[in-house]
């Protein structure tokens, strides 16, 4: 018993780091050139460390749109050489905010790779920090239902095609096409003296505040980690789950809530989860990941014009996609197929699952059904974007998230393929421990 106790006595460190760009430096979040401005708010990077004698994990947030699989592998090297961490135990996370920095070529914006540099530097120097920070420390688990934040933003219409962002002021707009997943989940980590170090925090919505205005802003991720530092919590992880297909608004009419109200409500949904959270000071820690081969999309001609059945450009982003699909079509060519990493990191009975994508909801909740009784926590956007995953169903109405283009050329079955691995990995992890 004295050994297993050891064995899952839990030290925990905390990190972040201001990687907001200068002025002038170009946005991504719409596809279209967009150029900084002002700063509405800063945009950090954060890093929890989780060790026992046995294992060690650790978590990177960004407030960025993505990252690329080149940037998390950069990461992870140096921070392996630098400090002696294993890399594969690193999960690296965007956000998937759409008012920060050209951190990829996505549309018509070109990649920042001076910014990348120097985030990059400040991440592995974040990391440092968070690994001097080190203490022996106690984790809770706590979770709430949170409705009043996001809805599924795809809305069938008559004629059996999906608007992605409508609503139901369009007289032909019938239902909601699928799900939210309504589950806010809170990892909480104090120190055993009982002051909190910090949490990281589960929800699926998508982060667009101010992505097509010319301020730079984390959005409500970051209104979320300044009204947690208001109440003694000194660093949040915001972990943004399946949020491919879910926004924050209202579909019936289409009004939309602020960054503040989200941040808001999602800080006292937190707070309330703390309140009541239990902490124990063992907790067994593990990581596993397998890189799998994603088919991308055979497209017709109607899909490469834009004129397929449910195909969704909006007509100020003509020109985008005209400059982006011959190199993409290229890239497909030659590639043939997109590689993909998928990652699992356990602390104690919870189970983060890393996709590379903009996964949708239907497709998270499947991972968390088909991995019981671990309990998963999809986070997307880690590791690597290859862009939306929708669902199989999704490419039969179309919507955007479906449309061919630079943000959506997977295969349909791509989805499925990413939750199958997802899964097998938390069950082949599950199976061996019963």
């Amino acid at each position: 018993m004295g050994t297993e106790t050891n064995s899952k006595s839990l030290r925990a460190g905390f990190a972040e780091v201001n990687i907001t760009p200068p002025i002038g430096t170009a946005k991504i979040g719409v596809l279209k050139h967009l150029v900084s401005e002002s700063v509405h708010d800063p945009l950090f990077a954060r890093v929890a460390i989780l060790e026992n004698p046995a294992e060690r994990v650790a978590f990177v947030q960004l407030d960025t749109l993505s990252v690329r699989w080149s940037q998390v592998a950069e990461i992870r090297r140096r921070v392996t050489e630098d400090y002696g961490f294993p890399g594969a135990n690193v999960l690296v996370a965007a956000t998937h905010n759409h008012a920060g920095p050209a951190v990829s070529n996505t549309g018509a914006v070109a990649r920042d790779d001076a910014y990348v540099e120097t985030m990059i530097a400040k991440v592995v120097a974040a990391f440092g920090e968070a690994l001097a920070n080190r203490q022996k420390a106690e984790i809770g688990f706590g979770r709430c239902p949170e409705f009043r934040v996001s809805h599924n933003r795809r809305i069938v219409r008559r004629d059996g095609t999906v608007s992605t962002h409508g609503n139901f002021l369009d007289e032909n707009a019938l239902f909601v096409e699928g799900p939210i997943d309504p589950e806010l989940a809170v990892l909480g980590v104090r120190s055993r003296t009982g002051e909190l170090l910090g949490t990281l925090v589960n929800f699926a919505c998508h982060v667009g505040h101010h992505g097509s205005s010319t301020a730079l802003s984390a959005g409500f991720p970051g209104v979320l980690d300044r009204e947690m530092k208001a109440r003694g919590c000194p660093m949040t992880l915001f972990l943004n789950g399946a949020c491919g297909n879910i926004a924050y608004g209202e579909p019936g009419t289409g009004a939309i809530k602020d960054e503040e109200d989200i941040g808001t409500i999602l800080a006292a949904d937190v707070n309330g989860i703390l309140d009541g959270m239990a902490y124990t000071p063992l907790a067994a820690l593990a990581a596993r990941s397998q890189t799998i081969k994603l088919p991308y999309r055979e497209c017709t001609e109607d899909e490469i014009q834009g004129t397929a059945f449910g195909a969704q450009r909006s007509v100020p982003l003509a020109p985008v996609y005209e400059h982006c699909l011959p190199t993409l079509l290229q890239r497909i060519r030659e590639r043939g197929t997109q590689p993909a990493d998928v990652q699992v990191l356990e602390v104690g009975e919870c189970t983060f699952v890393a996709i590379p994508a903009e996964y949708f909801a239907e497709s998270g909740l499947r991972l968390k059904e088909q991995s019981w009784p671990r309990r998963a926590l999809l986070v997307s956007c880690a590791n690597g974007m290859v862009g939306y995953a929708p669902t199989r169903e999704a490419f039969e109405r179309g919507g955007y998230e479906t449309t061919f283009g630079p943000t959506s050329h997977l295969a349909p079955e791509a989805g499925d393929l990413l939750a199958d691995t997802a899964i097998q990995l938390v069950r082949g992890r599950w199976d061996q421990s019963v």
